[in-house]
């Protein structure tokens, strides 16, 4: 059996919010969606990530190194502008433990998200 990457789904409170961390910030492209319920697609190359509004989410980072959290990682081209962008827009960030090129940081609700050097 072989398996592709179809799409992520993670929860979201507040989707104003998230649109500007992942459309603004992260400069995904929103997709159009069929679906009734609350929230929004964004196409990544060939892979999509789907926003899913809930009442609550409790994705608190809960461990001292983001990266032993569930998370989402995606490369970039230019990992120092990434991380320029992330602190112009008040967005937390922390190094990888490993040393290798990557930060996380986390969305308004709390999601961490891993961004490596491509």
């Amino acid at each position: 059996m072989q398996l592709t990457p179809l799409h992520t789904a993670i929860l979201v409170t507040d989707l104003e919010k998230a649109e500007h961390f992942y459309g603004e910030v992260l400069g995904m492209s929103k997709i159009d969606r069929v679906m009734k319920f609350p929230g929004t697609w964004y196409q990544v190359g060939d892979y999509q990530l789907h926003l899913i509004v809930a009442p609550e989410v409790a994705n608190k980072p809960k461990h001292e190194k983001w990266g032993r959290n569930p998370h989402i990682a995606f490369s970039v081209s230019d990992l120092d502008a990434a991380k320029q962008r992330l602190l112009n827009y008040n967005f937390p960030i922390q190094p990888s433990a490993s040393g290798r090129p990557a930060i996380f940081t986390t969305d308004p609700d709390g999601n961490v998200i891993e961004l490596g050097q491509a």
